[in-house]
């Protein structure tokens, strides 16, 4: 069959797939909601990619295979974990042994105890509080395994007033549509202006609900007027706009009508000097299947079939202002976005041909192995036991200790297929070689090279060399976001006017990973306790050494703190029982006295 059309974009690298040319066609989707009418056109290769790929987790690619008649023995492929193991493996190597929260000027609250350094510090903990209350670890666990997997991942964020602080929750990117504008000149490192949730909600004929579509959409746009809970013609909730006898809008707090626009501004708490005339706006609303023609694609539902959710609150979620100029939705890239593009690639991307040669080699082997072990017997003159009733020769069973009589030109030949089974063995371990050299994971890396294969350490770093430039440029692709995701989580308490947080611009801050790859912690420690003792390293800098190393140190201020208190408890005793000025000097490693200036004792017990 010929290539009818070549296709160039993120996921080409899927189109040997045959499901892939066309995910619409009948026979060649398992999935009904991609064939469903709402689903943009633009975004069916995405979904179809995300659905492939988890099949691949699963193990449950054969029988992908199989249901879309890309091959009919599909579902007798054997699927060991290959490609699960090589996603967890990276999600590993990214993450490293731990995450911390750093707000830049935060660590120099000794060398500068100003205003500025105490807000710094006093935000980092505001921030690691929040992060323990939210299980940042494990919604990065969530996210970040979503990433590598399938090439995308989504946060939101949200005000929550009963606990008094910013919800952070994960999202599948299957449901994540973005709507761009339609000239396209946006890239990667743009935001879109509108973007939607969308899933199906199946039928509940316990509850008499039919099959309903779900949306829920945030939209940057012109602050309006005050507006509160109202009900339409048939009763179900809507919100209205408030407006006066003579049709001027109520305004919320704090917000000011420009006479000559008429237009609304409104100052945020993190932009104190600068008015806006933006806000977000949060709908959640259903629509039944039923309800919905062909035409009705996600971006342009009819509105007048829409049922409005309320939340517990009581606030209708039509159109709500969350009193924010942002869009609290961070996209994910597991990848660096190619020029004009918004969506990251898999690890697994460029080996998934190679997972499916694996595979394909594993069933093979298997079969070997089976004939290896119970050979296939041919026998000549050999005398069978006769089934009575029928007259025909019973079948041959093999069983130790069976014993055939043979005439005397009988003989018995073996099928020897051990041969066959060592050569599959060895193509396993040539292509396990090919996909840990190009999804450039390493044999090091993925714990199957020989460490006897290796005459130094110098050779390891080496040969984990790919690996660091992956994890590298995985860990650039999600800085930004990152330092995107902690400001918006400041702007939401502010927003909030959540007890501590303070006002004015969002500090900046940054989820510092932890190293990927063991270290020698001896030597670390070693150099750090010369260059610090030397005077060439400051103590800060020697502890954020330990911490990169893997030292069991939660917080770095503390533990400096600790170390200076027992110095000086320790110069203490030392002056009460030498009395000698240059021992102690010498001690804290402070420049000794001048001669000329009669000495004074710097440390005493009374201190």
């Amino acid at each position: 069959m010929g290539l009818r059309e070549l296709i160039t974009d993120v996921w080409s690298w899927l189109d040997y797939k045959p499901a892939m040319a066309d995910p619409r066609r009948p026979g060649r989707n398992t999935w009904a909601e991609l064939t469903r009418s709402w689903v943009p056109d633009e975004d069916l290769r995405r979904l179809a990619s995300y659905r492939l790929l988890a099949a691949y987790d699963s193990n449950q690619a054969g029988q992908f295979a199989a249901v879309t008649r890309d091959d009919d023995a599909g579902s007798e492929r054997r699927e060991l974990g290959d490609a699960s193991k090589l996603v967890d493996t990276a999600l590993g190597y990214l993450l490293g042994s731990q995450q911390t929260i750093s707000v830049a000027g935060a660590e120099h609250i000794d060398d500068d105890p100003s205003a500025e350094v105490s807000v710094a510090l006093a935000v980092q903990n505001k921030l690691r509080a929040w992060a323990e209350k939210e299980l940042l670890p494990l919604r990065l666990q969530q996210a970040e395994r979503t990433a590598i997997l399938l090439g995308d991942a989504v946060y939101t964020l949200a005000w929550d007033p009963g606990r008094g602080r910013v919800l952070l929750r994960t999202w599948d990117p299957g449901l994540y549509f973005p709507e761009w504008p339609e000239d396209g000149e946006q890239d990667g490192a743009e935001f879109p202006l509108r973007v939607h949730l969308a899933w199906e909600l199946p039928e509940d004929k316990r509850r008499g609900l039919k099959a309903r579509l779900r949306r829920v959409t945030y939209e940057l746009g012109s602050i309006g007027p005050a507006s509160r809970r109202g009900a339409a013609k048939d009763g179900s909730p809507i919100r209205e706009y408030l407006h006066a006898d003579g049709g001027e809008p109520i305004l919320v707090k704090g917000d000011a009508l420009n006479a000559e626009t008429g237009g609304i501004t409104r100052t945020y708490p993190w932009a104190p000097n600068r008015q806006s005339p933006w806000t977000c706006y949060l709908t959640d609303a259903e629509w039944q299947l039923d309800d919905l023609k062909y035409a009705d694609v996600l971006y342009d539902l009819p509105l007048h079939k829409a049922r409005y959710r309320v939340r517990s609150d009581g606030e209708v979620l039509d159109r709500l202002d969350l009193m924010a100029d942002f869009i609290p939705v961070v996209h994910v890239t597991n990848s660096i976005p190619a020029s004009g593009e918004h969506w990251g690639r898999p690890t697994v991307a460029t080996v998934l041909q190679a997972l499916d040669e694996l595979s394909a080699t594993d069933t093979d082997s298997s079969g070997a192995s089976a004939t290896t072990g119970s050979p296939i017997i041919g026998l000549a003159g050999a005398r069978l036991p006769i089934d009575r009733a029928t007259g025909q020769p019973l079948p041959v069973k093999v069983r130790a200790g069976t014993v055939w009589q043979l005439n005397d030109s009988g003989r018995m030949d073996v099928l020897d297929t051990s041969a066959q089974l060592a050569e599959l063995r060895a193509r396993v371990d040539h292509i396990l070689d090919r996909i840990a050299a190009n999804s450039r994971l390493t044999a090091a890396g993925l714990g199957t090279l020989d460490p006897t294969a290796l005459p130094s350490g110098y050779a390891l770093q080496l040969a984990l060399g790919p690996l660091d430039s992956l994890v590298a440029s995985m860990r650039l692709a999600r800085n930004h976001k990152y330092a995107i995701l902690l400001r918006l989580v400041q702007r939401l308490h502010q927003a909030g006017q959540a007890e501590g947080w303070p006002a004015g611009e969002s500090l900046p801050a940054r989820l510092m990973w932890g190293p990927h790859t063991p270290t020698d912690r001896a030597a670390v420690l070693d150099e750090v306790a010369k260059g610090v003792g030397a005077g060439l390293l400051s103590v800060e800098t020697g502890i954020r050494m330990l911490i990169d190393a893997g030292y069991p140190i939660d917080d770095a201020q503390l533990e400096i703190e600790r170390i200076q208190s027992r110095a000086f408890d320790a110069a203490a005793r030392l002056a009460d029982a030498t009395g000698d000025n240059a021992a102690v000097r010498e001690y804290l490693g402070l420049p000794k006295a001048d001669s000329e200036v009669p000495p004074v004792p710097l440390i005493s017990s009374d201190a």
